[in-house]
């Protein structure tokens, strides 16, 4: 049993035996086997011994210590090795005592492919797969598009996708607008709009002076000539590059590309902030709020943090840091191993980047009061949701279902989190509905599917409940019939612990008059103005929000789909020969075959597919 098992110093003093002063991670392991910390050493025997005794260390340290019950370590040839594999396994196994980083954010990027004639600048996020050119990070969706708008104006490039500029006859109202040149139409070369291209690659990179001058000598020269149309043109694009570099915010000019990263810890919490600096200009800010203790130094969570954030993204040629880290020389050797190129990684005390960082950590010490404020006053709502709702304890996770659906075509159900963080988008999911037997609007149907998709998954993966991804309480929109329909549901997966609610709309469908139905219990309202109604109003506004986009996209995906693209041996050069020649994808599928032959570019075989096609679908 768990409770004789040993655990404590003398469990660690017996492994340590067997251990010498090679480099590398050690874990330390409760009663059940969970992983209490992970950490890394230039020497394993040297640092476990450290953990032999309880004195000496502070409160965090000596319970881990009282809880190992059993330890594993891996050897490596270098330490480097070691805190790779140490920024690894803390994130694939999240300990309870190392630092955590909690969000993880992927950050958007400005790709122009270079798989086409007229190649595309668009946003993208995720694993630069595609073939191109990728600049970034941008801080946010928002910066991304900022940027983009401007570069639309200045250099008249394409954002279409490859299959919209295939089918295009006529000019979109991008050109009409002046943002882009209409080369699917012809209206530009490519050897012409392959300089706006380059010119667009080279703004990116910082270059700007040297494409102001160009364009202003294209401008005089146009002049000169007498094409004041095309002058006209050129000077509108010098307005929009100087209308760009002048809202880009703080540009330093002595430091062309660099992450700021600022630290600003306060009662037992830590923020971040993370400036992107590339090109010589502020590509925007992001904070980050990693776990931690009251305990911990400034400098281990500042190497906690450069290992977890910069796993998965290409650290810049410069990292400009508010505190340093035990070994400067390390952290920078294992960045410089994840980007395949020399990083700096730098704790400036004067001058430009000085003042960098201080902005940054200035970031960080007001958004964490913030943060710390608006905790606080989550705290107060959490209780309150506790004591309403009878609940043991403040819920820690509240889980919101909603379905959205037009009687019953496009359906989906949506899950959003809260929880003392505030809402936790990124545990937010999205169902879509797959049971065909449903009746067209049946909620009853769709929300049983949903919560048993939900749960059924959440059992196989932790049917021990030692995550912290099961419910303390579940609302669901809806009145004493959901509520019974749900706990049916729960009792047929053999859950039947996790609190429940339903929302009602109440009397007249009033906001504010809502109504709450509990199993064995009497419905039940709150006063008017109660701050834990607002807050639940605002808990099932949130999932009704997140419902209703997740159809609306899902519907306008389905509008814009076109019949041809599920036609094997059509791609866009034959789906575009068949517009153009039967002008709609609906003429197309009621086309005689004998019709199909007669279109340029399509074969005998491939008229008798597209018929078969269409004909099976009919």
């Amino acid at each position: 049993m768990t409770g004789e098992i040993e655990t404590g110093p003398e469990v660690i003093k017996r492994f340590l035996r067997s251990l010498d002063g090679s480099p590398g991670v050690y874990r330390m392991l409760d009663a059940e086997s969970r992983v209490l910390y992970v950490g890394k050493a230039r020497s394993l025997k040297n640092r476990v011994a450290n953990y032999t005794r309880l004195q000496g260390h502070s409160g965090r340290i000596a319970r881990m210590i009282s809880e190992t019950a059993s330890m594993m370590v891996l050897t490596t040839e270098t330490e480097l090795e070691a805190l790779l594999l140490e920024q690894n396994l803390i994130k694939q196994l999240k300990p309870r005592y190392n630092v955590l980083l909690r969000d993880d954010k992927s950050f958007p990027n400005i790709l122009v492919t270079r798989n086409h004639a007229f190649p595309q600048i668009k946003k993208h996020r995720g694993r630069k797969a595609d073939k191109g050119d990728y600049f970034g990070p941008f801080a946010s969706a928002g910066a991304v598009n900022r940027v983009l708008n401007q570069l639309q104006r200045v250099f008249l490039l394409r954002n279409c996708s490859d299959s919209d500029f295939e089918t295009r006859t006529r000019p979109c109202l991008n050109y009409q607008i002046k943002r882009c040149s209409a080369p699917c139409v012809g209206y530009i070369t490519p050897e012409d709009y392959a300089v706006s291209v380059d010119d667009a690659a080279r703004f990116l990179r910082g270059q700007t002076t040297e494409i102001q001058a160009k364009l202003a000598d294209e401008m005089t020269r146009a002049s000169e000539e007498m094409e004041f149309e095309r002058a006209a043109a050129m000077r509108d694009r010098i307005k929009a590059l100087t209308n760009v570099q002048s809202v880009q915010g703080v540009n330093p000019q002595g430091v062309p590309e660099a992450d700021v990263i600022g630290l600003h810890m306060d009662g037992g919490q830590a923020c971040f902030q993370v400036f992107f600096i590339r090109a010589n200009q502020n590509w925007g800010n992001s904070d980050f709020y990693p776990r931690v203790s009251a305990d911990m130094s400034p400098a281990e969570v500042t190497e906690a943090f450069l290992g977890q954030f910069y796993d998965g993204k290409e650290p810049p040629r410069m990292v400009l840091l508010s505190h340093g880290v035990e070994d400067m020389d390390l952290m920078a050797e294992a960045l410089s191993a994840k980007a395949g190129r020399r990083v700096q990684l730098l704790f400036p005390q004067r001058g430009e980047k000085a003042d960098l960082v201080q902005g940054a950590v200035r970031n960080a010490r007001e958004s964490l009061g913030r943060k710390m404020s608006e905790s606080a006053t989550q705290g107060r709502l959490l209780k309150g949701v506790a004591d309403a709702f009878d609940l043991p304890a403040p819920p820690k996770r509240i889980e919101v279902y909603d379905n959205s659906h037009i009687q019953g075509s496009f359906a989906v159900g949506a899950m959003i989190v809260s929880g003392p963080d505030g809402f936790e988008k990124s545990q937010y999911r999205k169902f879509n509905i797959k049971d065909a037997e449903l009746t067209p609007g049946d909620d009853f149907g769709m929300m049983k599917e949903v919560l048993t998709r939900r749960f059924k998954r959440l059992l196989k993966e932790d049917p021990d409940r030692k995550s912290d991804l099961w419910p303390d309480l579940l609302l669901i929109d809806g009145g004493a019939g959901q509520v019974s329909a749900v706990r049916e549901i729960m009792r047929d997966l053999n859950v039947e612990d996790v609190p429940m609610v339903g929302v009602a709309k109440g009397v007249d469908r009033d906001h504010g008059k809502e109504e709450f139905h509990r199993t064995g219990a009497r419905p039940m309202a709150l006063q008017r103005n109660d701050p834990v109604l607002y807050f639940i109003q605002r808990l099932r506004d949130e999932a009704h929000r997140f419902a209703i986009g997740t159809h609306r996209a899902k519907r306008a995906k389905a509008f814009v789909a076109n019949p041809l693209d599920e036609v094997p041996g059509v791609g866009a050069t034959r789906k575009r020969a068949l517009l153009t020649h039967f002008g709609s994808a609906k003429a197309v599928s009621r086309a005689a075959l004998a019709d199909l032959k007669a279109v340029d570019g399509i074969s005998d075989a491939l008229a008798e597919a597209i018929h078969q096609h269409f004909h099976e679908k009919g």
